[in-house]
């Protein structure tokens, strides 16, 4: 099995899981490939580094690669998307970080997990990206134009409102007055529009949310819309830019500019272990149930 392992960080929290990670990987003969720098990093800070010298690096993915492993938090698996882009390979997460919805293999779990995905004992969740493009055409997002999580634009250098002009197909919705608006996927409803007040949307929904940042219009609440809409928008401001947010990737954009947000055209495909659900993982992370009264 051809596995591309990437992180972000190596500190005391990840030491450990990278570190079991790669035994493992080591004893059962994977064809191991770490993404460069991080590779880098641990050779800078690991003192076991030498038993790993026969992994590879990588600084770009192929449709050859059967896996990829994140070790980190959901923000990792997030910059990880960027190496799969469209290649269709499964990709899980090892999770040091806090909350973990993407990342879900607990750090005392990673071998009996690896070696469940190993004998096929696993589903494929397959998450909607949404597809940006701006006019006048912005390069630093023409070249890596989707995102898993969520578009949001938000006011950069003032403490006002912006306005945010907004049609669905064509037809015009509302304008905004708020810090800024949030396009979410399903699989982003549990993150930054969850807490800006959007509703939890299971990762299956073909649909998508329009959260909108502390709006000063009183009556503006998330709209759930299909997710074969085309959304545009247009933000006005004191400020001559805003900033437009693709998952971790920020942009600056002119007022005025058109932003048209949409469904892109292909998917990534997320690992679930067996013991794992959507549910499971609510009830857990956000602690539903552990009232007293249950």
């Amino acid at each position: 099995m051809k596995v591309a392992v990437f992180g972000l960080f190596y500190n005391e929290r990840t030491a450990v899981s990278v570190e079991s990670l790669f035994s493992f990987l080591l004893k059962n003969n994977f064809d191991t490939y770490i993404e460069s720098a991080f590779c880098k990093l641990i050779n800078q800070e690991a003192n076991n580094k030498k038993d790993y010298a026969s992994f590879k690096t990588f600084e770009a993915l192929d449709a050859s690669f059967d896996l990829l492993i994140s070790i980190g938090g959901d923000g990792t698996i997030l910059r990880a998307i960027a190496f799969v882009q469209d290649l269709g390979i499964p990709v899980i997460g090892i999770n040091t970080g806090r909350l973990g919805f993407l990342s879900t293999i607990q750090v005392d779990d990673i071998e009996n997990a690896i070696q469940n995905i190993v004998d096929g004992k696993y589903s494929i969740s397959e998450r909607n990206l949404l597809a940006v493009e701006t006019l006048p055409e912005n390069s630093k997002i023409a070249s890596l134009n989707f995102a898993l999580n969520e578009v949001a634009v938000s006011r950069k250098n003032t403490t006002s409102m912006i306005t945010v002009d907004t049609h669905l197909n064509g037809e015009y919705l509302t304008t905004y007055w708020s810090d800024g608006l949030i396009v979410s996927t399903p699989t982003g409803s549990t993150g930054y529009s969850l807490s800006c007040g959007g509703p939890v949307i299971a990762p299956g929904t073909n649909s998508f949310v329009l959260t909108p940042i502390a709006p000063h219009n009183l009556s503006a609440r998330p709209l759930v819309i299909p997710n074969n809409t085309e959304i545009q928008l247009k933000v006005k401001g004191r400020e001559e830019q805003h900033l437009v947010s693709l998952d971790s990737r920020i942009a600056t954009l002119n007022n005025g500019t058109l932003i048209k947000i949409k469904k892109a055209p292909f998917k990534i495909k997320m690992i679930n272990l067996l013991n794992e659900s959507f549910l499971d993982t609510l009830r857990k992370k956000l602690l539903w149930g552990e009232d007293n009264r249950n």
